[in-house]
């Protein structure tokens, strides 16, 4: 007989995971800093959002009281993901575990490259989203224009040809807010989101750091079941046992359930963020999943990398992160470097401290240079530092923002390119009579066809348009009066110094050597 079918009451209505995008600084952490009265943006580097950070909050009615009836579905995480394109692999890390996604958009800018990004990756995902049209408390915003830039970019709004629901904003105010969190319950609802609180708890990684106290943690989003004390999760080929968890704001608690962001610390090895989680009940099983997996093999992709940057020249770094999703964001945009001359290579990569071994690493190759994003050099490291001199350097480059990091890899990059050099012509003559040779210095005659010709300058011989030789103007006459150059039109007397013998009706071609220009990355 077939296992019976698990009953509706089995399952209950769990709140949304919603998901913030758009353009950097068009306020998605305002918006949340707003939502949840803390400031995350006075905490991160340049008022940008560094970190996938996700956060529990609880919707209140129109009255300003706690909903009572079904307080569980009017509760509301967001998870804030960045809005720079360094971070396009945290932001589809984001809407892998989100339910809803909302796309922030200034009233001031409209549409941007970034907003573009967001929208293709909540496309991707098939996320019901709704637009918060932000800023109308700003002198330049414009609402009904926004509209119309959101049409042109085929993101379709109510009452401008499509169905996206939207809500104009001012995240800084807190105007519209409580209608955005309306529209949000409003498309929960009609997503009927229900997962069963009795179920071992799933859900997705959505951020790991490595701590030399702490030792690894991650931070998770449940979507089904319950998280207990005393057992066990695996993401792919990491494990942890549960001994404590925390909640968004570090509180400690002994269980979390769905759609929650839960801490926990005690992982053998920093697991991937955005994989999936299962948890068990004892260490053997959660042994046996571990070992179970099987990751992508990368053999021939790092075959064809090294084959391809054989002839070029190397630029290598070390890449030290806080934070797994910051060094996503680095490597997704380390990847767009490109160059015909020269290939980044990453030494070593990893999240956590700048070790004693990344700094010999760099220490034995000074041509290596540590990139630390978020990291400091531990005790031993920075030991090693200090005695570094200028005759035995050891190149170490601190950073708190992703693109100013990604800026120093391009120039770096740019210096390393073999300076390239062309000849650029600056005018050519006839020449028209020859008056004397001695040795290799020739007195003649000619007419500027084109351009000028100038004392000291290098020429190239022409004879029936073929370079048969080259000369070096050393005097210059225009009417028998001493000129420094002679522009096009007119006749002169001329000294050129050359070996090759200049006759009638052959062309001189003055030209300067200038360094090639880059094509612009």
């Amino acid at each position: 007989m077939a296992a019976p079918k698990k009953q509706p009451e089995n399952m209950t209505l769990r709140p949304p995971v919603v998901v913030v995008m758009g353009h950097i600084d068009h306020g998605k952490s305002t918006l949340l800093d707003y939502i949840r009265k803390t400031n995350v943006v006075g905490g991160e580097a340049g008022g940008i959002t560094q970190h996938l950070g996700a956060y529990e909050v609880e919707h209140k009615t129109g009255t300003g009281k706690t909903a009572q009836e079904n307080s569980i579905a009017h509760k509301i995480t967001f998870i804030d993901t960045p809005g720079h394109e360094a971070f396009c692999a945290i932001r589809e890390r984001g809407a892998r575990v989100a339910d809803i996604a909302v796309l922030v958009i200034s009233a001031e800018d409209g549409v941007k490259p970034q907003t573009l990004e967001a929208l293709k990756c909540i496309k991707d995902e098939k996320l019901p989203y709704i637009v918060a049209i932000n800023k109308i408390d700003k002198p330049g915003a414009n609402i009904d224009r926004t509209k119309i830039n959101l049409a042109e970019n085929e993101i379709y709004l109510e009452g401008y040809g499509g169905d996206i629901s939207f809500v104009p904003i001012s995240a800084l105010n807190g105007q519209g807010i409580p209608e955005l969190l309306d529209m949000i319950m409003l498309v929960a609802e009609f997503a009927d989101l229900k997962a069963d609180k009795n179920a071992p708890a799933q859900g997705a990684i959505i951020e790991a750091h490595l701590d030399n106290k702490k030792g690894i943690s991650a931070t998770l989003i449940i979507k089904n079941g319950t998280l207990q004390t005393g057992t066990y999760i695996v993401a792919e080929d990491a494990i942890s046992p549960v001994r404590a968890l925390e909640d968004y704001s570090g509180k400690t608690i002994a269980s979390a359930s769905f759609s929650s962001p839960v801490g926990v610390v005690g992982w053998n090895k920093l697991p991937p963020a955005g994989s999936p989680f299962t948890v068990v009940a004892g260490k053997k099983e959660a042994e046996t999943l571990a070992a179970a997996f099987k990751p992508k093999s990368t053999a021939t992709q790092s075959s064809s990398n090294n084959s391809a940057n054989s002839n070029k020249i190397i630029v290598p770094f070390i890449i030290k992160s806080d934070a797994a999703g910051s060094l996503d964001g680095i490597r997704h945009e380390l990847a767009k470097i490109k160059n015909d001359k020269v290939a980044i290579k990453i030494v070593i990569e990893g999240v956590g401290v700048v070790s004693e071994s990344d700094v010999k690493t760099a220490q034995g190759d000074p041509s290596i240079t540590i990139l630390a994003f978020n990291a400091k050099p531990d005790t031993r490291a920075k030991s090693i530092l200090e005695r570094a001199t200028a005759e035995a350097p050891i190149n170490i480059r601190e950073f708190k923002i992703i693109y100013e990091l990604i800026e120093y890899v391009k120039n770096a990059v740019a210096e390393k390119v073999p300076k390239e050099f062309m000849e650029e012509s600056t005018g050519k003559a006839k020449i028209l009579a020859i008056f004397s040779k001695v040795k290799d210095r020739q007195i003649l005659g000619g007419k500027v066809q084109e351009g000028e010709i100038s004392v000291g300058s290098e020429v190239k011989i022409l004879r029936r348009d073929a370079v048969i030789g080259h000369g070096r103007v050393k005097e210059l006459q225009q009417q028998k009066v001493k000129a420094s150059e002679v522009r096009e039109g007119y006749e002169f007397g001329s000294l050129i110094e050359s070996k090759i013998e200049i006759a009638v009706g052959d062309k001189i071609e003055g030209f300067k050597v200038v360094e090639k220009m880059a094509a612009k990355q």
